[in-house]
């Protein structure tokens, strides 16, 4: 798989609306993705990630808008096996081994990658033989993304990719996706882990209620949500006088700890060290999760 500087979009959204009857799902998203991208959707449950996939995937189609993957209608990209999509269940059959599911699906394409080829990339070569059923969840989305690899898309869609994988399950798959990503394979993901997306993403497209309110790296998310975050110890807290202070967002009090997400830093430090028996006062920046809550107004 080879892109060139003349390589289409991988995908091109513009002005994509989606309507279910008087409900607005999506509301005019604008959204360009380069091959060799690795792109993490993120937004709260509710807010378009699915319906702006099903769209990509030509599952759906837009109220208004135009969607296009590597120029072309996405049911015509798909038909030519440039994209590969891994859910998070479905799919497969548990009385065959993880080797027949990878051969009877490589069965369905006039030319696909070597099955052998694509266990050894998905990390499951070990396991070939097993039944599937037999398989963990994080197996069961490893042999998911083997398939997907079959064709070898230039576009590869993830759902929650390493649900059910234990740490080192999730360090070999996204080493495997960043290799991919450096052949010119173009990858995007919708994930609940938002240290993830962190970690492993070139950008975060941030959506919330049908639009798409961010759009950066991680560093560049956190710095759009202003203020910073201030802990300190401090028992019986007063909530209802700290979140009266200038600038505050959102207070919570863990036991003895408290937390509080404010524009302005400095008032709060002053309160606390003045007006209370506040001790181990601590600012710092705001983290993804901090930046996610402010963005979009929901918990992370």
């Amino acid at each position: 798989m080879t892109t060139t500087s003349t390589s289409p979009l991988a995908v091109r959204l513009a002005g994509v609306t989606k309507d279910f009857g008087p409900v607005q799902a999506v509301r005019g998203i604008d959204l360009e993705l380069h091959p060799g991208e690795i792109v993490a959707f993120l937004g709260p449950n509710g807010a378009g990630k699915t319906t702006t996939i099903d769209m990509v995937l030509g599952l759906s189609r837009p109220t208004t808008g135009t969607v296009e993957v590597l120029g072309l209608d996405p049911r015509r990209a798909i038909a030519r096996g440039l994209v590969s999509a891994v859910m998070q269940t479905g799919g497969l059959l548990k009385d065959i081994t993880v080797r027949e599911t990878v051969a009877y699906t490589a069965s369905l394409f006039a030319d696909t990658e070597p099955v052998d080829a694509v266990l050894e990339r998905a990390g499951i070569a070990g396991i070939a033989d097993r039944k599937v059923a037999k398989c963990s969840g994080g197996e069961q989305q490893r042999l998911r993304f083997a398939m997907a690899l079959l064709p070898d898309p230039a576009l590869l869609l993830l759902d929650e990719p390493t649900t059910g994988m234990d740490v080192e399950g999730r360090r070999a798959f996204w080493s495997a996706i960043r290799a991919d990503a450096g052949a010119g394979r173009t990858v995007l993901f919708a994930t609940h882990y938002l240290e993830e997306a962190d970690q492993y993403a070139d950008r975060i497209v941030l959506i919330s209620k049908g639009r798409i309110v961010a759009d950066g790296t991680g560093p560049q998310i956190r710095a759009l949500a202003s203020g910073r975050t201030i802990r300190a110890w401090l028992p019986d807290a007063d909530t209802a006088a700290i979140a009266g202070l200038g600038g505050v967002d959102h207070v919570d009090v863990r036991g003895e700890s408290v937390t509080v997400h404010a524009k302005d830093s400095d008032a709060v430090a002053r309160y606390l060290l003045t007006e209370t028996d506040a001790r181990d006062v601590e600012i710092t920046a705001m983290g993804l999760e901090e930046a996610f809550l402010s963005l979009t107004g929901e918990s992370a």
